[in-house]
């Protein structure tokens, strides 16, 4: 017990837990935008593809055993990346013992800081954005069973549209911090390709967040309707 406790408590763990939980999310995001802009081929399109996910099963799971198994693993990813994350700011306020640590802290901390508080804002974006757009319980002309419709009655609601893109583009930061760090907590740092972690974390930040920005900005200009 001494030894898991020890293990446990390790910097290094945390971050391996932070890495690997991080990199699932960034592994749904990309399959969940490929869904999401199916809504540009229509409203037949989009709502086959939202059944579809809803009632995917397989051999071993029932019918729709196999979205609540997602689920499952994203809430569970997401409880064990933030519960790391602050583990890890816990740990290092613990760790700076002078004046001068605390001063190069707050230099070289600044972008882990600032991930770490944008990483709790996605989180309340996507508790907001299941209750609007899949529970309907904050929606204003939710109809169960027609996805299409309610991003589009959503949408148009200029100031939650904006809440989506202002989301979004948070959400693109978060990601380029986190793509950047998560090589790192792996061990894959090296100065030979450093450079293709940086254009790497910032193509596929910009290109989630675009897309994703790119569904309410449809709505709003009658791209899609």
């Amino acid at each position: 017990m001494t030894w898991f406790s020890n293990l446990y408590q390790h910097a290094i763990v945390k971050k391996a837990i932070m890495a690997v939980s991080g990199l699932f999310f960034f592994g749904w995001l990309a399959g969940h935008l490929l869904g999401n802009l199916k809504v540009f081929q229509g409203a037949d399109k989009f709502n086959a593809y939202a059944e579809f996910l809803r009632t995917m099963g397989t051999p071993l799971l029932p019918e729709s055993g196999v979205l609540w198994l997602v689920r499952g693993l994203l809430t569970a990813a997401i409880i064990l990346h933030i519960w790391s994350a602050t583990s890890l700011t816990l740990l290092n306020r613990r760790a700076r013992t002078s004046d001068y640590e605390k001063r190069q802290g707050l230099q070289l901390d600044y972008a882990a800081r600032t991930m770490r508080w944008s990483g709790y804002l996605v989180a309340f974006y996507i508790v907001y954005h299941l209750m609007h757009l899949t529970w309907g319980n904050v929606h204003h002309d939710f109809i169960p069973g027609d996805p299409y419709a309610n991003l589009v009655s959503g949408f148009q609601v200029v100031p939650i549209a904006l809440v989506y893109i202002g989301a979004n583009i948070l959400l693109g930061f978060h990601l380029y911090h986190g793509l950047w760090s998560l090589f790192q907590s792996l061990g894959l740092a090296h100065p030979a390709y450093n450079p293709w972690r940086r254009h790497f974390a910032i193509t596929f930040s910009i290109v989630m967040s675009l897309g994703f920005i790119s569904i309410p900005v449809a709505v709003l200009t009658g791209v899609i309707s």
